[in-house]
């Protein structure tokens, strides 16, 4: 008697978005393909944002290059890109643009968030 098939893994459980919870403009849509592409993650891949406690401000961005959406995440596709964003992360930044400058000083990926009541002089956390 042969073992019993292994059950085949379930798709993950996720929500499609919009671009009113958070919208890629052109520059960092070329860099996240580029990186995307460099992992070998151009089909599928996704930014993941996540908002977590830290910084000076009390919250803070998070951002991992990920396979796809996880159970219970909400995918927005902006400017062929894709974004993944946890439930609870989605209420900081619902309204949110994502932008990427090469700036040698001030570089990198940035979040214009409209929720954002104060922001530390650094830019890299805020409060809501």
């Amino acid at each position: 008697m042969s073992a019993p098939a292994s059950p085949a893994l379930a798709a993950p459980n996720y929500k499609i978005g919009n671009e009113k919870l958070i919208k890629v403009l052109p520059n960092a849509a070329r860099k996240l393909t580029s990186l995307l592409t460099k992992q070998g993650r151009a089909e599928h891949g996704a930014l993941r944002i996540a908002v977590v406690g830290g910084g000076c401000s009390g919250l803070q961005y998070k951002m991992d290059l990920v396979d796809g959406p996880a159970n219970r995440d909400i995918m927005v596709l902006s400017s062929d890109v894709r974004v993944v964003i946890d439930p609870k992360s989605a209420l900081f930044v619902s309204g949110s643009e994502l932008d990427f400058s090469d700036d040698i000083q001030q570089g990198g990926f940035k979040v214009t968030n409209p929720n954002a009541i104060v922001t530390c002089s650094c830019g890299e956390s805020f409060a809501a």
